[in-house]
């Protein structure tokens, strides 16, 4: 209990000046659960209805990516209506999350519990849960110890919501778009200086210009920029330059009166109007005719615009964030794009992070898709095979998160076709390394494709492990015995890997 306790103290003191990192919840989980006989545990938090993980053991990385709503997961609605520890005999019928996740193997959840976290007045904070493949592994457990800890945990939760309203404001206006708005705490480096640069510029009046090859994000940058903005009230529109006719493209930013022209039969306000007092989102700026740059550039200057057909300008009062996947530099020295309103601009230039630069946020991003996929196919589960996951690391994802959303959504489908196709929705789903179709999968050598032979007459179990412990040493070997790159390697949080590797007798007890 003492260290469980230096490491909520930890991760108070984070939460007292920035958001948690990841290392202080796994600290944490681990220190409360690390010694139960379990195969796997999560800590989830509470935001809204549903329930999103901060930390894994002994469960792929890729989980936190996943969301967890507790109207669609019964067995987590259960736990979090139960006053106690809530345990789940063998043959529950109630569906688990984690069925097919655990241990790399598609094997069914036989011991299983859990515990709601609440604050001081009864609020429900988050879950934790703890899964053993062994029926009644967990039967000897300390229920008074886990529910004591439970409370403490609770109420740190809730300490956490009260202490960062300007982060769930965030949270919230990004979950209401596309993929991946619902990850917020990132694995990679790239992305967490990306953020923080948000932060740090989102508040001020600057022009901002968002760069990044394509399918990388950059419009959920641009959203995120404007939820942390002064103007987040404001409304945010969004203009593709690429999409304007040329002919139109000046009514259609500044606006024209009744007669200006052939067909204006009424006024029109203008994207520059309809942004007054938020922010402008001109995507592909690149694109934006030579003609109407100079117009732009002054409207920048003077903080005016003056309508088609209107003699007198009018002040407006907006916030640009230019995109753009073009080198517009480039484009500058090749007469295409007007230096001065590149530099007008480019006050806070931000470049959004190429895929193959932040591997270590695939794993997240997977399982943000690979839920979405689960419930549009409405399987019971879907995970990466371990091979499947190193491929989806070895891929050099030319398309970005965009690709890796298709790649996956494809996956899905020729996994489960691949499948008996009786009760095909009602059994977990492994994608396997030739359902992504990535070029690495078909050049992979034959003994890297092989599984080793196993002598029939094996317990599933014994043999499970026996090729968890020969693909772990082969990732080993491959990054020098290195094990921060054989995680990522392997598509795996390094503490989990360190645990699952005392467990496999890879490597000593500490």
């Amino acid at each position: 209990m003492t260290d469980f306790l230096e490491a909520l103290r930890h991760l108070l003191t984070q939460l007292t000046h920035e958001a948690p990192a990841q290392a202080a919840w796994a600290r944490l989980l681990e220190t409360l659960v690390g010694d139960y006989p379990a195969d796997a545990s999560t800590l989830m938090v509470l935001e809204k209805e549903t329930l999103r993980p901060v930390a894994v053991l002994g469960l792929p990385d890729e989980v936190r990516g996943r969301r967890f709503r507790l109207v669609e997961h019964p067995r987590l609605a259960a736990i979090a209506a139960h006053p106690g520890v809530c345990r789940f005999p063998p043959g529950s019928e109630l569906p688990d999350p984690f069925d097919g996740l655990l241990d790399e193997a598609l094997n069914p959840v036989h011991d299983c519990l859990g515990v709601a976290l609440r604050d001081d007045d009864e609020r429900l904070t988050g879950l934790l849960t703890l899964d053993a493949l062994t029926p009644g592994a967990l039967a000897a457990l300390d229920e008074a110890e886990l529910a004591a800890a439970a409370h403490l945990l609770g109420t740190c939760l809730r300490l956490a919501d009260r202490l960062s309203t300007t982060r769930s404001r965030l949270n919230e206006a990004l979950e209401q778009e596309a993929p991946p708005a619902g990850i917020q705490h990132w694995n990679s480096p790239a992305m967490r200086q990306l953020m923080a640069n948000v932060a740090l510029v989102a508040p001020t009046a600057m022009s901002v210009l968002l760069h990044g090859e394509t399918g990388v994000g950059k419009e959920l940058i641009a959203r995120a920029l404007h939820a942390r903005s002064e103007r987040h009230q404001g409304p945010l529109v969004q203009v593709n330059c690429a999409a304007l006719p040329e002919s139109l493209a000046e009514s259609a930013l500044f606006g024209h009166r009744r007669g200006a022209f052939s067909g204006a039969v009424q006024d029109h306000r203008g994207h520059f109007r309809m942004a007054d007092g938020g922010t402008l989102m001109l995507d592909e700026i690149g694109e934006l005719p030579l003609a109407l740059q100079a117009k732009f550039l002054r409207v920048l200057q003077e903080g005016e615009i003056q309508p088609l057909g209107q003699e007198r300008p009018e002040p407006v009062d907006v916030r640009i964030v230019a995109v753009t996947n073009r080198d517009l530099a480039a484009e500058v020295a090749a007469g295409r794009f007007r230096e001065d309103l590149y530099h007008r601009l480019g006050a806070f230039p931000l470049e959004v992070p190429p895929l193959r630069r932040r591997r270590e946020d695939i794993p997240l991003l997977a399982g943000h898709f690979l839920e979405i996929n689960r419930i549009r196919l409405g399987l019971a589960n879907l995970r990466l095979s371990p091979a499947a996951g190193t491929a989806l690391l070895d891929w050099q994802w030319p398309g970005n998160i965009r690709e890796l959303e298709h790649t996956l959504a494809r996956a899905a489908l020729r996994a489960l076709a691949d499948g008996p196709a009786a009760d095909r929705r009602r059994r977990p789903v492994a994608i396997e390394r030739h359902h992504l179709a990535l070029p690495e999968a078909a050049s992979a050598t034959p003994a890297q494709a092989a599984a080793p032979s196993l002598p029939p007459e094996r317990p599933l179990r014994e043999a499970s492990e026996a090729f968890q412990r020969d693909y772990i040493a082969r990732a080993l070997a491959a990054e020098g015995n290195n094990w921060a790159g054989a995680a990522r390697r392997l598509g795996m949080d390094p503490g989990n890997l360190h645990r699952l590797a005392r467990r496999l007798g890879l490597k000593e007890s500490t």
